[in-house]
């Protein structure tokens, strides 16, 4: 499926060559945006156009964009609102001389989708989604040298040709431990589910914490399921060894015997990170509260998954919560232009493919010559650049982000730390 359009930006956080004023002025347009509020996520925008017929073409030589995403089956949604907001940034900055065409990876499977790309001239790809198709994409995309910018989370697919453009939960979780312990808080414990995204986070957890100079009390795992949580909660408070520690007596060092305790211990740690949706931190609360981490008594840490559920402000015990995620001012924006161009709400992670978009465009003519291969050591600018999501650079071929931590209020998200503005 194709759709064709024509325009330019993404700004490189230096000067150099890429056309800043173009992209100010885009930012400047998405930054008219509606008071801060969490925008709604995947309400399924319109089918694209028929698959492989171009929308518009730019006459004379073009420099040619693929974006390889699912526009059928489960991943749908997601997959037309990647598509939508490419085509929405290339008709936002009125760049000549740029074709972008969109592939089905969910019809075609992602190898067949990237040879048919190149085949078709594709220079550069946007996409896959999901990881598990960036290995058949990487494998076509090498033997034509073609770089790939995929909106995939997952950093163990970055390297040789392939970018990785998803947000980190790491780096979400080094952010907002950093941040609390900065504020005098030493002993940490987490829940973490099983799976990468646990693994990832757990890790991340664990440098952050002993990176700020305080203490790893416990981290947990546990299973996503209604069954799993109360065990976990109880191991993560360590509850049996508090309550059999409050039945016996002590024996003081000159022999004597203290008395038996009359309570259970508090729990032996100051915040507590919950790395999973705000949806499993809320299901945790009664178990957690049973166990001795009562609403109030411990500062609750999410990850950037909660930065999608605006809902969370009517949960009691997640006020004061606190997490790290990209900036969204310049995402409602966008938000607000793609319902109405589309005639539905885009998906969180559509501002992935529009920066990805910008980034090709402002490429495109600068250091981007018609008939050449894409320059990939322009993404590898120190300095970063800016886009929807706010600042980032690649870093080992992995999205690294300029993050704001947030905290859970009745009125919603509150930025109680600002996203940097550069590297």
């Amino acid at each position: 499926m194709v759709a064709s359009f024509e325009p330019a930006a993404l700004s490189r956080r230096r000067g150099l060559s890429l056309p800043v004023a173009v992209l100010a002025g885009t930012m400047m347009l998405l930054a008219s945006c509606a008071p801060r509020q969490k925008a709604p996520v995947a309400a399924a925008p319109p089918p694209p156009v028929a698959a492989e017929k171009p929308v518009m073409a730019a006459p004379g030589a073009q420099h040619r964009i693929a974006i390889l995403v699912p526009l059928t089956g489960p991943n749908a949604p997601v997959g037309i609102s990647l598509s939508n907001a490419a085509t929405m940034a290339l008709a936002d900055t009125k760049k000549s001389g740029v074709r972008l065409t969109s592939y089905d990876t969910a019809a075609m499977g992602p190898a067949a989708a990237a040879r048919k790309a190149m085949g078709d001239g594709a220079e550069l790809i946007l996409g896959p989604l999901l990881a598990n198709d960036v290995a058949a994409v990487r494998a076509a995309a090498a033997t034509k040298g073609v770089t790939v910018l995929s909106f995939s989370n997952d950093a163990a697919v970055a390297g040789g040709p392939v970018y990785v453009l998803g947000f980190q939960p790491g780096q979400s979780v080094e952010r907002v431990v950093n941040w609390t312990a900065a504020r005098g808080t030493r002993r940490f414990a987490a829940l973490v589910p099983n799976g990468v995204y646990g693994q990832r986070s757990a890790v991340a957890f664990t440098r952050a914490v002993h990176g700020a100079g305080g203490q790893v009390v416990a981290v947990t795992n546990f299973a996503r399921t209604p069954a799993a949580l109360a065990p976990a909660a109880r191991t993560v408070t360590d509850f049996d060894g508090r309550t059999k520690a409050a039945g016996a007596a002590v024996r003081r060092p000159d022999g004597t015997i203290a008395p038996v305790q009359s309570k259970t211990a508090p729990v032996n740690f100051e915040a507590l990170m919950i790395a999973d949706s705000g949806s499993i931190a809320t299901a945790f609360l009664p178990h957690l509260a049973r166990y001795g981490v009562a609403h109030g008594s411990t500062i609750l840490l999410g990850t950037e998954l909660w930065n999608n559920e605006p809902g969370l402000r009517a949960v009691p015990g997640l006020q004061g919560a606190l997490f790290a995620a990209v900036p969204d001012q310049r995402f409602n924006a966008m938000a607000s232009r793609y319902r109405a161009r589309f005639g539905g709400a885009p998906s969180r992670l559509a501002s992935l493919s529009y920066d990805a978009m910008l980034l090709a465009i402002s490429s495109a003519g600068a250091g981007w010559q018609l008939g050449t291969p894409f320059p990939a050591a322009i993404l590898n600018d120190a300095k970063g650049f800016a886009g929807v999501d706010g600042v980032f650079r690649f870093r080992s071929n992995v999205a690294e982000r300029g993050l704001e931590v947030q905290q859970v209020g009745p009125q919603g998200f509150a930025t109680v730390s600002p996203a940097p503005t550069g590297f």
